[in-house]
């Protein structure tokens, strides 16, 4: 099962297009590979279910999906904002949020 944007939690309170300074959803290299901004919706969206896959989850359910969203969009520290830090910061903590 992957993470689908009509299932994200926060669906409406991400922005959905690419902003004007070439920050485009289709490029999955260089900066935007690097660095999330949880505020766009693709980048959560692709985030969570990377993580996902590489955490094996296979026959999880949605609620799982809404928690890890939580997790990322409220409980990581604002000043963390590189991906394999994120993702460094959720494993020891995600059971205990």
């Amino acid at each position: 099962m992957s993470y689908k944007k009509n299932e994200m939690f926060y669906k409406e309170q991400y922005k959905w297009t690419a902003n004007a300074d070439h920050d485009n959803p289709d490029v999955r290299h260089g900066l935007d590979a690097k660095e999330l901004n949880r505020s766009e919706g693709y980048e959560m969206l692709d985030f969570i279910n990377t993580l996902a896959k590489d955490w094996k989850w296979e026959n999880v359910d949605l609620s799982s999906y809404h928690n890890l969203e939580r997790i990322i969009k409220n409980q990581v520290p604002p000043h963390i904002h590189k991906h394999e830090d994120i993702k460094r910061w959720i494993q020891p903590n995600y059971r205990e949020i």
